[in-house]
């Protein structure tokens, strides 16, 4: 079977809505702070626990795709993550929201299972396109959550974000059942042996260990700044409420619409090329930051370059992955994903752990040293990997 657009559009919205669960409460952390009489950083470990959760969940989870019919395994993820939102929305203090956090995130792992389907069904010389598609609904998912989040939030309080995304995530698993694929695994062994399989991954595929590791720096930089932005904008001299502090997320939707183009350009020529552009960007969004932080405009301006430097990083790692080993591409995904989220969850901790140290200065210096490691690691990779044919 072979996707038509219809198709590709369901997954790009599915994908988008199911991985907004781990992002809803970004712009919440204010009001959840006040509501528990708890600290910033103490209510922004919420954040923290759900990223954790996410990466836990895509390492032991997604590998199952080889193995299970993923369709079935896809709705069986979104009804549990249905259950945690719940949850989350009937929290009676801030224990119970970090540990239900834990459990949306590893739930919510549902587009790392839908991306690996779409990239199986997809023509090689169109997959950057596809994954590119797929990965703008995924991302404008993450982006416009905080703008939806901080609007209800301002105005229906933080527990009515939870249980709207329980809503949406349940017609999501109604839309899923009826027009999704069935798929064939391609693994016919054991868990353990699947995820030993793994491991050799890791230690047989060098690109692979390369597109992990400047994907988890270019991931920790974009948590850092979404954990902390709340602060920066909730404080003088913007004292921004929740609401406004969301919009925020429409400036980085203008970033996640790159990701089709950088899709295309990954299929076209080697995509190498836009991880080093994609790195740059990032590297000067946060110059931006630093010269402008008092300045809206600026703040903007860093968030759209920070996005879209974000995409061209992750689709062009992405696509070069999925053009391995096509029968353990969800393996693949569950090395890749897995350590880019780890980068997430530890960009998050550092984040609260510098902005109460040092504030904004402290972010900022944070994101730039997060993003020079990953420059290291595209020079000191790029002599062997140029000679790959990718």
């Amino acid at each position: 079977m072979s996707l038509s657009k219809l198709n590709i559009a369901v997954m790009a919205l599915c994908t988008g809505l199911i991985v907004a669960n781990i992002y809803y409460a970004q712009p919440l952390l204010a009001l959840i702070s006040r509501d528990f009489n708890v600290s910033e950083s103490n209510a922004g470990q919420v954040t923290f626990f759900t990223q954790i959760g996410y990466a836990m969940g895509l390492l032991l989870c997604v590998p199952l795709g080889d193995k299970l019919e993923r369709r079935g395994q896809i709705l069986v993820m979104t009804g549990l993550a249905v259950a945690s939102l719940v949850a989350a929305a009937l929290s009676v203090n801030i224990g119970m929201l970090k540990v239900t956090g834990f459990v949306i995130g590893f739930t919510s792992i549902v587009p790392q299972l839908i991306l690996p389907l779409a990239a199986s069904l997809s023509a090689p010389e169109k997959r950057g396109k596809v994954i590119g598609v797929i990965m703008s609904g995924l991302l404008i998912g993450i982006l416009l959550s905080r703008t939806v989040s901080g609007i209800i939030g301002e105005h229906l309080g933080w527990r009515a974000m939870f249980w709207i995304a329980g809503a949406l995530s349940f017609l999501m698993m109604a839309i899923m059942f009826f027009s999704f694929p069935k798929s064939k695994p391609a693994f016919t062994g054991s868990y353990g042996a699947l995820m030993r399989s793994v491991l050799v991954l890791v230690k047989e595929q060098p690109l692979l260990r390369e597109a992990s590791a400047i994907n988890a720096c270019v991931f920790a930089v974009f948590g850092l700044f979404w954990t902390t932005s709340v602060f920066l904008l909730a404080n003088p001299p913007y004292n921004f409420g929740s609401d406004i502090i969301g919009l925020m997320g429409l400036a980085a939707a203008a970033g996640a619409l790159g990701a089709p183009l950088v899709g295309r350009i990954a299929d076209k020529k080697n995509p190498r090329i836009a991880i080093g552009y994609g790195v740059t960007m990032i590297l000067l969004s946060y110059v931006v930051f630093w010269i402008f932080r008092n300045s809206l405009t600026g703040i903007i301006a860093g968030i759209v370059l920070l996005d879209l430097g974000l995409q061209g990083v992750h689709v062009s790692n992405q696509t070069r992955i999925y053009s391995q080993l096509p029968e353990a591409r969800n393996r693949m995904n569950t090395v890749f994903m897995t350590v880019s989220f780890i980068g997430t969850s530890l960009g998050s901790g550092i984040g609260l752990w510098v902005w109460d140290a040092a504030k904004w200065t402290g972010v900022c210096i944070a994101g730039l040293v997060m993003t020079c490691m990953a420059v290291l690691i595209y020079a000191f990779t790029y002599r062997k990997q140029a000679q790959l044919q990718l």
